[in-house]
């Protein structure tokens, strides 16, 4: 039941203050949280004598404070982040160094999809019914596990992929040879390639590589923590959604299969992404996060 008479203002900030603490400030061994752990506290504190869950709730609801609940966050504090993240969405608006792109340049977004398992269930998965959903077995054998590569035309909407028994540089080689092996890379006078900083393409050396393979690919990196920048993660996340959720195969040579064909359904209908992040919006963003950390003085502390 709910406390049959009202509280003071105070007792409510100080309960939303205490809700506003991480747990280790409060001496607690707890990760987060929770409307009992703000009641007990509440309580040890001596700042009521008795008061419900339930109160302690609602007082939180009011300004949507919720403790129990988290999310991560990560700054962008490379030293190079904007020019790099420039750089990319650069290529996506078909330019570089401040010059357009021409007909016969091309922009290729790549990246893997590292340990995808085969799930193999003990029991055989059965379909919707009424008032039922999927049902998919819980135990299972496991199957193996293999790579998935791809490469999106951000301009034109193609897609390539090919499925490998792990990450690394040489498979990530294959990707490239098999896109710049034909047309229109094979001949084209530039071909950007986006990639993030994962191992099979990470820092000069893979610049190095790609040059010397292919003298007409440019390897361009996105900042560190910034794959969303890549937008062949798109692709992938779609790919995780619509191909790999529930994970429900008979074999390896089964997800390589659906992969594989998902991916020639997929670029059947494929268009460009919508991509609307600009320089503008990136210098906005890098502005708000620096405020945050750093906020501008009050007109106060300019006066002292």
């Amino acid at each position: 039941m709910d406390d049959p008479r009202p509280f003071p203002p105070e007792v409510a900030i100080e309960v939303k203050a205490i809700a506003c603490e991480l747990p280790s400030r409060l001496g607690l061994p707890l990760s987060r949280l929770f409307v009992p752990d703000i009641r007990a506290a509440v309580l040890a504190r001596g700042l009521v004598a008795e008061i419900s869950g339930t109160t302690i709730w609602r007082w939180l609801a009011t300004d949507a404070i919720r403790p129990w609940s988290h999310r991560s966050w990560i700054f962008p504090r490379a030293p190079d982040f904007q020019p790099k993240a420039a750089r990319v969405l650069d290529l996506y608006a078909r330019e570089w160094q401040g010059e357009l792109l021409g007909s016969d340049e091309y922009v290729v977004s790549a990246d893997e999809k590292t340990s995808i398992q085969c799930r193999c269930r003990c029991h055989p998965t059965l379909p919707p019914a009424a008032a039922r959903a999927m049902l998919v077995e819980h135990e299972y054998e496991r199957g193996g596990a293999l790579a998935y590569f791809a490469a999106w035309d951000v301009h034109r909407a193609k897609l390539f992929g090919r499925c490998e028994p792990t990450t690394g540089i040489v498979p990530f080689g294959r990707l490239v040879n098999q896109v710049m092996g034909q047309e229109p890379y094979a001949s084209a006078r530039r071909v950007f390639w986006v990639v993030d900083n994962g191992s099979s393409h990470r820092g000069q050396a893979a610049i190095d590589r790609m040059a010397k393979a292919w003298p007409t690919a440019t390897l361009t990196h996105t900042p560190v923590h910034a794959s969303w920048l890549n937008q062949v993660e798109i692709y992938l996340s779609i790919v995780q959604r619509k191909c790999l959720t529930p994970n429900d195969f008979a074999s390896l040579a089964a997800v390589q299969e659906r992969l594989l064909a998902f991916q020639r359904r997929y670029e059947q209908a494929a268009k460009p992404f919508e991509w609307k992040f600009t320089r503008h919006d990136l210098a906005l963003l890098l502005k708000r996060l620096a405020d945050k950390e750093h906020p501008p003085p009050t007109s106060a502390q300019r006066n002292t």
